[in-house]
């Protein structure tokens, strides 16, 4: 079969956009931010590679970049740093309100491996179980760690199971941290959301006498940022970097107008309250949230050239987020504990610990490291501002709801070495290594009241649904405690064949306790034509084995059908009543990976354009929500009785992704007008998917029933964008400097399960500006501004947002947050 990059011609005309420019640079010098001869860690075990020489594409993001923006979150930076890098900002969506996954080159947030100094990573404990991109993953919370500690992060963009393990389908993020003696730095940052919105408004009740809004005004959403880096000195040689962040975040508001009729009537009128009750009634958009952080990372030089290093981490994070509005006259309220209604808060706490110790020497003529790694993190809920509807008046309005917790041990071992062969142009550089690991998971169940039902009965006579409204708390049938071990080894060569041609190959092998064994390989080149002209390709398998939460997380909620109880439940794949309906235990993705690459060093600009295809088969999904009768009659002739039906992870989508990276950096020295530092990118993808799950017994029901559907489908095809583009510049001149990015994000389909309420949201371009001045040596002064021009996505009309509650779709790939102004103030010392 021919493999095709389809957006060929966006390529060549941005190329020859960046030859243009070029050329008509002032004149050429070092960017002030030029990454492009760092020396890199990521893809390649050979010491002094630099990031324009690797075999496969590497993108360096400096801790001076992540500090020029007004977020400190690491995945909102690297999303305005990175074409391939999308962070969508979902809202009403549970637990993805707190921990927000991000995705690389259209993959699943879980399928991008992140390190930590080059070691991994722990997950965070939340799968993504909502309508949101990522739907079913447990990914890395970035977030965890604060940009104060972080010297700079490499990005390989391509796949390396085979050098890492498990998760590196679509890349490797590796956070690599400050190791300084002395030295240091405070930061101050505050901001706030000043914007103003559209939307669409649905239609009043008949005669009524409020009159609808169609646009609102907003400050909100203030943030507080205040974070340090100190460096110590540990005797002669050693060092202890310490840093320490606490961010207060405001929520920000970003509802539309509920034109519902919230009171009962009252001699068959209108309730004078209709008139005067706030409309604007649910948080849609930033959580609310408190965020400690500290992390340390320490080494030293012991006798005989042992050097031993560490780190530790621990962050807590308290949040708030909203769910839908229940009106005064809603079945779900108690008018006498809410007499106007009540919006329910969840307000999940999240702690995170991390803690990796290691030693490397020299044994002859190997370079020999080893660690020890382990990482927690864990989230419970409370559900606040709330009630039980089935317990009635009495009902508590705050529950405990339970959690879950996910935690992973590491130790491994590498050696490295270099062979002398008279047979080729370098010496070959052999690397090797064993890791085993382990991983938890666990859920613990709620207070009773949480997920009881009290039997009150509706006014009409019908039963209610039992526990916390908004978040029925887990249940002891729910609760889990399970582990699982894994043990790979690998071996990693590279080496010039000739002075022009280099190679890499390597190969992993891993056995994992729960599901079998996974062999991933790798095979990659670079020929240098000139200093000016290189090609680079690679082609690999790799694997993603299935996580722990996928595996493990359960959860019931009780749905009322035509009056009568059914229990509607996440089942693990492997309980008895997923068996009945098709599912199997889960088994590892497995992915194909091909890229195809140029580098150009042309005067002062450097630039690369790397093709890639990425194929995923028997990837893991959630299934859709199997709640039909035709589902529901199967379950009782299989003698499960009072089942109302539910879902499950599953192997079996197969997708093909085929994209295009471009990168275009360069420098200008203006002279009396300063410095310049340029740099254009974009990233253009395209997903399809190939294949979906089935199950025989589905299949066989009078009403065929789909496993996984269109709106699932198309959330993979079309709910990210399929070209993004940056493009920034940095400006210095004596004690001022700037910053001026812009961000155009393409495309993205908003989907449904009925075409016709498919949302498009078009094309949008965000403008970030900063400017910076150095009071004094020591102390600087920035202001700046992110969405300049205060961009909004799309509105949905009142057939998708009946309640007024979510007016903008949660796959707007750049949020729905406006514009937010900042200023930061920095001290070194």
């Amino acid at each position: 079969m021919q493999t095709t990059f389809a957006p060929k011609k966006h390529v060549l005309a941005l190329s020859i956009a960046a030859l243009f420019a070029t050329g008509a640079a002032i004149a050429q010098d070092a960017a002030p931010n030029d990454t492009s001869n760092t020396v890199v860690v990521t893809g390649t075990r050979v010491a002094n590679r630099t990031a324009l020489d690797t075999a496969s594409p590497v993108d360096i993001i400096s801790a001076e970049s992540l500090k020029n923006s007004g977020t400190t979150e690491i995945n909102q930076a690297l999303a305005v740093a990175l074409p391939s890098l999308n962070f969508p900002r979902p809202g009403l969506a549970d637990g993805t309100d707190t921990i927000r996954p991000a995705t690389l080159r259209g993959m699943a947030p879980d399928q991008t491996l992140v390190l930590v100094n080059s070691k991994r990573r722990h997950a965070s404990s939340l799968v993504n179980v909502n309508g949101t991109i990522g739907r079913g993953s447990a990914a890395v919370d970035l977030n965890t760690i604060p940009t104060a500690i972080v010297k700079n992060i490499e990005v390989l963009r391509d796949g390396a199971a085979a050098q890492y393990g498990s998760d590196a389908i679509s890349g490797v993020v590796n956070l690599r941290l400050r190791s300084n003696r002395d030295g240091g730095e405070a930061t101050i940052n505050y901001g706030a959301r000043l914007t103003e919105y559209e939307f669409l408004t649905g239609p009043a009740p008949a005669n009524a006498t409020w009159q609808a809004q169609n646009s609102r005004k907003r400050t909100d959403g203030q943030t507080a940022t205040v974070s340090m880096w100190k460096g110590l000195a540990l005797g002669e040689t050693g060092y202890l970097t310490i840093a320490g962040e606490f961010k207060d975040q405001k929520h920000t508001e970003r509802s539309g107008y509920d034109m519902r009729q919230q009171y009962a009537l009252v001699g068959g009128a209108y309730d004078p309250r209709e008139n005067t009750i706030n409309r604007f009634n649910t948080w849609y958009g930033e959580p609310e949230m408190k965020q400690s952080t500290l992390f340390a990372n320490a080494g030293d030089t012991l006798g005989n050239g042992v050097k031993v290093y560490g780190w530790a981490s621990y962050q807590k994070r308290e949040a708030s987020s909203a769910g839908f509005f229940r009106w005064s006259n809603d079945p779900r309220n108690i008018p006498s504990i809410y007499p106007d209604g009540f919006m329910p808060i969840i307000s999940p706490v999240v702690d995170d610990f991390a803690a990796t110790g290691g030693a490397s020497w020299s044994m002859g003529e190997w370079e020999m490291d080893t660690s020890l790694g382990y990482g927690k993190n864990k989230m419970a809920f409370t559900i606040e501002n709330t009630l039980n509807r089935s317990i009635g008046p009495s009902s508590k309005t705050s529950f405990d709801a339970g959690g879950f917790e996910y935690d992973q041990l590491v130790l491994n071992l590498t050696g490295v070495r270099s062979v002398a062969l008279t047979s080729l142009s370098s010496p070959l550089n052999v690397a090797v290594g064993a890791e085993a690991r382990r991983e938890g998971y666990s859920l613990f169940a709620g207070e009773p009241d949480s997920y009881r039902f009290g039997g009150q009965l509706l006014p009409n006579g019908q039963p209610t649904a039992p526990g916390a409204q908004v978040f029925s708390g887990f249940r002891p049938q729910n609760e889990s405690d399970t582990h699982r071990t894994a043990i790979g080894a690998f071996v990693d060569l590279e080496a010039n064949i000739t002075p022009s041609l280099l190679t890499s190959v390597a190969i992993r092998g891993e056995h994992y306790s729960d599901f079998g064994d996974s062999l991933a390989g790798k095979l990659a080149a670079r020929y240098d034509f000139s200093k000016a002209f290189a090609l680079r390709a690679s082609v690999q398998n790799g694997f993603r084995a299935p996580s722990p939460q996928q595996q493990n997380f359960t959860s019931t909620a009780t749905n009322f059908i035509t009056g009568v109880p059914f229990e509607i439940t996440t089942f693990r794949p492997t309980d008895s009543v997923a068996v009945a309906l098709g599912a199997k235990p889960l088994d590892a993705e497995k992915s194909v990976n091909a890229s195809l690459g140029a580098v150009m060093r042309l005067g002062g600009a450097n630039v690369t354009i790397d093709a890639y295809r990425i194929k995923v088969r028997d990837r893991i999904v959630l299934s859709e929500n199997l709640t039909s009768a035709d589902v529901r009659n199967f379950l009782t002739k299989q003698g499960f009785i009072g089942v109302g039906g539910g879902r499950f992870f599953i192997n079996g989508v197969d997708t093909t992704t085929d994209g295009v990276d471009v990168v275009v950096n360069w420098a200008a020295n203006g002279g009396a007008v300063g410095k310049f530092d340029f740099t254009v990118a974009g990233n253009f993808t395209k997903t399809d998917v190939t294949k979906v799950p089935a199950t025989a017994q589905l299949a066989a029901l009078p009403t065929p029933t789909p496993l996984f559907d269109r709106l699932n489908v198309l959330s993979l095809e079309q709910g990210q964008p399929k070209n993004k583009f940056n493009a920034s510049t940095n400006w210095k001149l004596g004690q001022m400097g700037a910053t001026l990015r812009a961000t155009r994000y393409g495309k993205v389909l908003s989907p449904n399960a009925s075409p016709a309420l498919d949302v498009t949201l078009n094309a949008k371009t965000v403008i970030d500006l900063e400017g910076r001045y150095a009071m004094t040596s020591k102390v600087n002064l920035a202001f700046g501004a992110e969405n300049l021009f205060d961009k909004y996505p799309e509105s949905v009309g009142n057939a998708l947002n009946p309640s007024g509650n979510a007016p903008f779709p949660n796959y707007a790939a750049f949020g729905r947050g406006g514009r937010f102004v900042y200023a930061r103030a920095t001290y070194a010392f």
